[in-house]
């Protein structure tokens, strides 16, 4: 009822109606109970050593391929050794993953986790009126702890659903930059904190994507300061509103402060609406480089991808929700002829399901639709895994088996039903599988999923929060409407 009455607000012609703001005074001041990180990692089933014992090993370094009754080696949380009948070490536990298969945790590389809350609040509608919807009137209700429950309850479906290295483009508030780049209001380091506390509380890795904001850069030096060694799982980039949405200047200040906190760079791009050649504007004013992350980009032309491809930077595309949303058509084949490094995203659960192996789909058929090479199952597997993480900057460290990466890892019930007398088992993972045959998730060697149930926290507990804090931020959604 309440998603109805916001849908039926926002076809009204009034433009007040549209372009109303948020006045922070009609909200009472809230305090996170906790300034401090708590960490739940402790509840966790950790490890020093583990091996994973007979499993249909998939690596996907240099390439996808899956070698049956393997073995995979974990010590100190970082992968060993992979190979058939690998020796014990003394002590070492011993997990059975025979009718299981073993391949690293998917990479997501775009998703807003704030939006967990808002989840099918935007499925029948098209990009304008989410625009409208999510970020005129809901976005700016979030308060810091409705932030925080939306992303412990968004990184959890991430690691149940296999995905252990999200990018969280965090920018609930982003209703208050202008193509100018000004910043109204208070401060935002309230939200940054309380949705890296969520994050930190739940365990997933993490590329932390702040949205710059060069008049405030306090706010953004104080939320690069709670990254550290404290905080092996999280890093911080830039996220912008970029070339397509801001003029110059604006985006000039965005990209030396980056470079000043040496921070990577996320951005949304697209043909317009403030600069109809986005990348060419970038490579004009000396602002093109490799550690860009480029989100979407299906309205850019071929010339445009090209320039990317030169200058070593990557796209995240998000398949499923570009042909729902209404991006353009898609981008996958292109980017591959203009030789860019891809990943694959969710974006966001308003939406599409929150479900990487469905994304993963979606980017295998779509290579079909539209100019540029078809794909192959492998192509896909490696964008979700190897290539997202080279996109996020983390290449060296997860996205494959690989000695000395991070042990994230994934094991899927091969004799589930949908994965049974698989003849390929990289088609089937790719063409089949789905969230619920995901049994076991490790995360820098923690067990943080097993038997098919998530470690350590209430979710009974977790779920209640984040409606409460669905409800009201659509109830003061409505209420601002009229």
């Amino acid at each position: 009822m309440m998603v109805c009455r916001i849908k039926a607000l926002l076809k009204r012609d009034s433009p007040a109606v549209q372009q109303r703001k948020f006045d922070a005074s009609r909200l009472p001041r809230t305090v996170l109970a906790s300034r401090k990180f708590v960490s739940e990692l402790g509840r966790v089933f950790a490890v020093e050593s583990l091996l994973l014992r007979n499993g249909l090993v998939i690596d996907t370094e240099p390439e996808p391929v899956a070698q049956h009754n393997c073995d995979v080696l974990i010590q100190d949380g970082r992968i060993a050794a992979v190979g058939q009948d690998l020796p014990a070490p003394a002590g070492t536990p011993v997990l059975d993953a025979t009718g299981r298969i073993v391949l690293p945790g998917l990479v997501d590389t775009h998703r807003h986790v704030w939006q967990a809350v808002l989840r099918s609040i935007a499925v029948d509608v098209d990009l304008p009126v989410y625009f409208t919807m999510v970020r005129q009137h809901i976005g700016p209700r979030f308060r810091p702890e409705d932030v925080r429950a939306a992303n412990v309850l968004g990184a959890l479906e991430c690691l149940d659903a296999g995905v252990t290295t999200v990018q969280d483009f965090a920018y609930a508030r982003a209703d208050r930059i202008t193509p100018d780049g000004y910043v109204a209001g208070e401060s935002d380091f309230d939200y940054a904190e309380a949705a890296l506390d969520g994050l930190r509380t739940v365990g997933v890795r993490a590329v932390f994507g702040y949205l710059l904001t060069p008049q405030d850069t306090a706010a953004v030096r104080r939320a690069h300061a709670l990254f550290g060694a404290d905080t092996p799982l999280l890093s911080m980039a830039a996220a912008s509103l970029g070339p397509s949405n801001q003029h110059v200047d604006a985006i000039t200040a965005d990209w030396r402060l980056a470079e000043e906190l040496g921070l990577p760079i996320v951005t949304h791009v697209a043909s317009g609406p403030v600069n109809e050649r986005p990348i060419e504007v970038l490579r004009d004013n000396g602002l093109l480089h490799s550690k860009i992350l480029y989100v979407h980009g299906n309205s850019l032309a071929d010339d445009e991808l090209a320039m990317i491809g030169d200058s070593g930077g990557a796209v995240s595309i998000t398949p499923a929700v570009e042909a729902r949303l209404g991006h353009g058509g898609p981008l996958i084949g292109r980017l591959r002829t203009a030789g860019v490094t891809t990943g694959l995203g969710v974006d966001v659960v308003t939406t599409v399901g929150g479900d990487m192996f469905g994304v993963i789909r979606a980017g295998l058929l779509t290579s079909y639709l539209a100019e540029g090479p078809h794909l192959t199952p492998g192509d896909l597997l490696r964008m979700a895994t190897l290539d997202g993480a080279v996109a996020l900057g983390l290449g060296d460290q997860v996205g494959s088996l690989k000695v000395g990466k991070q042990a994230d890892i994934v094991l899927l019930r091969a004799d589930d039903l949908n994965l049974a007398c698989a003849h390929d088992p990289i088609g089937a993972v790719v063409s089949s599988a789905h969230a619920g045959n995901v049994d076991t998730v490790l995360v820098a060697g923690k067990v943080v999923k097993r038997d098919g149930r998530l470690l350590g926290h209430d979710l009974t507990a977790i779920r209640q929060r984040a409606q409460e804090a669905a409800e009201y931020v659509t109830r003061e959604a409505v209420a601002s409407a009229g």
